[in-house]
């Protein structure tokens, strides 16, 4: 294929761009390059890009990957000139992600992981973009004593028919398929493993971590921690996450690279960090465990930082003021019953 012309600016596609962490990344393309948005609304939201409709340089598409697209014909992006410029870069963060509806969401997640994964691959061979693959630590399955810091070459121990294998093992069979198209295709793929991350735009009420520690705080209600009291997890503030996946993408590197915070916490510690900084009356109480909060690996971040110069900056005290504050307008907004 011919090289083709770039008028301005790159075009970059961003399927899942209407999540939580595809808007922050939409945000920050936006500042350099074209921006089209893909997403099917299943757990993302458009609250997340509505500021982003003002934008000349800004496209959405509501659209199912799992099913192929022809961007050319798509009439909201012929300014985009698309048959001329092509794709530069793509960046898929395409999975349902909602720990609440996660039962009903099980065929849509594996649909995610392997058809709209191939999609992704036939677009970034037809226009020859370079393409970067948000995957998951959960790659890696749980957390093991003899090896709590997980480097990349590790090759995990997950059970392909448990009640979370469509998104556990689904991950790792879309790093396979991105694998074998750069093998076989010779496609510009590049792959990180996030691990826990959190900020602004997570979703209220969907039983995850911190967004319920917030909600439950800000209603002086118990802070409820699944599990015992010496579970630890590590989180990473979304902007940091936003800057490794910016940082790869402009290097050689293919991956995968772990993408996280390595600081282990108590979930109790983080619990009452929340309540300091919202003066909250509440209290953490303990409940059993279920099969999505579990006692992930923490990353080895080595190779990010020996290769990317990468390392999380925003303490975890600054991240919760900024996460709280977002989440507190966010719960004024919500009427009776959202």
């Amino acid at each position: 294929m011919a090289k083709r012309a770039i008028f301005e600016k790159k075009n970059v596609l961003v399927v899942g761009g209407a999540g939580f962490i595809g808007s922050h990344l939409c945000d920050e393309l936006i500042k350099t390059s074209k921006v089209i948005c893909l997403d099917n609304f299943s757990t993302g939201n458009e609250r997340n890009i509505d500021h982003l409709f003002a934008e000349p340089d800004f496209a959405f598409l509501r659209h199912d990957l799992s099913q192929p697209i022809d961007l050319e014909s798509e009439q909201s992006l012929q300014k985009f000139k698309i048959q001329f410029q092509g794709i530069q870069e793509i960046y898929n963060l395409a999975c349902p992600n909602s720990a609440k509806n996660f039962q009903k969401n099980r065929e849509a997640t594996l649909l995610a992981n392997s058809y709209v994964v191939k999609n992704v691959l036939d677009l970034a061979k037809k226009y020859e973009a370079k393409l970067l693959h948000f995957s998951s630590s959960v790659v890696y399955g749980s957390r093991r004593p003899d090896n709590p810091k997980i480097k990349e070459d590790d090759i995990g121990a997950v059970d392909f028919l448990s009640d979370r294998a469509c998104y556990d093992e689904g991950k790792r069979f879309a790093e396979t398929f991105v694998h074998t198209y750069r093998e076989m295709h010779g496609v510009d793929a590049k792959i990180i493993r996030v691990f826990r991350t959190y900020g602004p735009r997570m979703p209220l009420r969907d039983n995850q971590m911190i967004p319920d520690f917030v909600s439950n705080a800000l209603d002086n209600q118990d802070l409820v921690i699944y599990g015992e009291e010496g579970f630890t997890s590590s989180f990473c503030y979304v902007s940091d996450v936003i800057d490794a996946a910016l940082k790869i993408m402009e290097t050689d590197l293919t991956g995968p690279l772990n993408v996280g915070s390595d600081v282990d916490i108590k979930l109790s510690d983080l619990a009452q960090k929340i309540i300091d900084q919202i003066g909250s009356q509440s209290k953490i109480v303990y409940e059993p465990s279920h099969f999505f909060m579990t006692e992930l690996c923490l990353p080895d971040i080595s190779l990010a930082t020996n290769n990317l110069g990468w390392l999380p900056i925003v303490t975890l005290d600054k991240g919760l003021e900024k996460t709280i504050a977002e989440l507190r307008a966010s719960k004024g907004l919500k009427g009776i019953g959202d």
